[in-house]
């Protein structure tokens, strides 16, 4: 499937947006962990989360989680402290995902997993029991998935868990974010000192919970927003978003202020606008907010703003090679960019040779004629997503395997066309 999109000439528009997936997983395995007889309400209906509801609720001895990392990584501690064997398996992508660090942390907790495939990947085989637990000392750079799922199952292990980082913590919004839902469901957790967070063996307690709305999914709005620049009117309503959210992609909001986006809230609305801007490049460490470097990356090149972003060195794992992708597909676009330094993407303003703007000042390189570009996906719905908006710029830009937005915001095509857009 190919789409061909078109922008609307301005913005009003309210888009409710889909819960947050971050939210909605972490309360899933909690409230699993609580033996509560009620799931959470306003969960997130993607495909992630679909295949978490699935199964906790079915829990087959085959589980396949598809192509869902937040289900691989907190399915597999959760089945660790389980009395039952499950074999958890996903997609061919997800079959190259690494996995090992998880593994060896449950494994020197009392963990019984064994790979079922290739040594350090899925799918796994997991023997659940109760884990004695304890103090364990873990990289603070991996994956923060790895850290919320051992975090989680800290109050079912016999001593609780002491959880030393070491060296740098990366996506640290993200592992704040578990300690502050496991709060919720009762969980005695907190930092001791810079680097080590204890959990005590304190069970779970049954509750309702509510989900709030997703900031990521909100980034695509934000871009949308930045890019509408002929418009001073334009408006954008986005209800359920909480001023003080926990989700580390509310930073959206901040990052958004320097590229010409006005946040406001009403109640639990928020409510974007534009302001006047002057940036002549654009710095920023992305470690705590990898989710909204495709967005960010894609809006600044096309507002003409040289920048360099650092802190990307779990995009190179996600569901495609994040950093490669975006070089590959910008390059389409006329924007030539460097990766040259291990988790750093930067672009000093330099366009491809068969473009002949220079510095683009809100015009479109002249090798991009309207509809003869068709951006690639990668089987990853933040490509699809960060890339749509890029058609404000280029009339009649197209998304390869536009579906790919199931993943984690299903109705995202269905809100574009409400907000004007026209979508081929």
């Amino acid at each position: 499937m190919q789409y061909e999109i078109f922008p609307p000439k301005n913005l009003d528009c309210t888009i409710n947006l889909p819960a947050s997936k971050s939210i909605s997983n972490r309360a899933l395995i909690i409230n699993a962990l609580a033996n509560a007889s009620e799931t959470p309400t306003n969960l997130s209906h993607c495909d992630d989360t679909d295949v978490m509801v699935a199964a906790l609720r079915d829990m087959p001895m085959v589980i396949n989680i598809k192509a869902a990392g937040t289900a691989m990584r907190f399915l597999t501690a959760y089945l660790s402290t389980r009395e039952s064997t499950h074999i958890l398996t996903g997609t061919e992508r997800m079959m190259q995902r690494p996995i090992h660090v998880l593994v060896d942390a449950l494994r020197t907790l009392g963990a019984e997993i064994d790979y079922a495939g290739n040594e350090g990947y899925p799918p796994l085989r997991i023997k659940g029991k109760t884990l004695e637990g304890g103090l364990l000392e873990i990289a603070g750079n991996v994956s923060s998935q790895y850290i919320s799922a051992l975090l989680m199952i800290g109050p079912m292990m016999k001593n609780g868990l002491t959880l030393h980082l070491t060296g740098d913590i990366i996506s640290r919004p993200y592992i704040d974010l578990t300690m502050c839902t496991m709060r919720e469901f009762g969980a005695d957790i907190d930092w001791e000192g810079g680097n080590t967070i204890l959990v005590k063996p304190t069970p779970y307690q049954s509750k309702a919970f509510t989900i709030e709305n997703d900031w990521t999914a909100a980034s695509y709005w934000y871009e949308i927003l930045a890019l509408m620049t002929k418009a001073s009117d334009n408006r954008i309503t986005l209800p359920g978003l909480m001023d003080g959210s926990r989700q580390g992609d509310s930073a959206v909001r901040y990052i958004f202020s320097l590229l010409g986006v006005k946040t406001s809230f009403d109640r639990n609305n928020v409510v974007l606008t534009s302001h006047q801007r002057a940036l002549p490049r654009f710095d920023f460490d992305f470690t705590g907010q990898p989710d909204l470097a495709q967005t960010v990356v894609v809006t600044t090149a096309l507002m003409g703003i040289p920048f360099r972003f650092t802190g990307l060195q779990t995009l190179r794992i996600k569901e495609t090679d994040r950093i490669a992708a975006l070089k590959t597909e910008m390059a389409k676009l006329g924007y030539m960019l460097d990766d040259s330094e291990e988790g750093v993407l930067s672009w000093d303003g330099k366009l491809t040779p068969r473009s002949t703007e220079g510095r683009l000042q809100g015009k479109n390189p002249s090798l991009l004629r309207e509809g003869s570009v068709a951006i690639d996906t990668y089987e990853d719905h933040r490509m699809a997503m960060a890339f749509a908006p890029a058609c404000i710029m280029f009339p009649g830009l197209k998304i390869n395997n536009p579906e790919v937005v199931t993943k984690s915001y299903p109705h995202f095509w269905d809100d574009l066309k409400k907000a004007g857009f026209e979508i081929r």
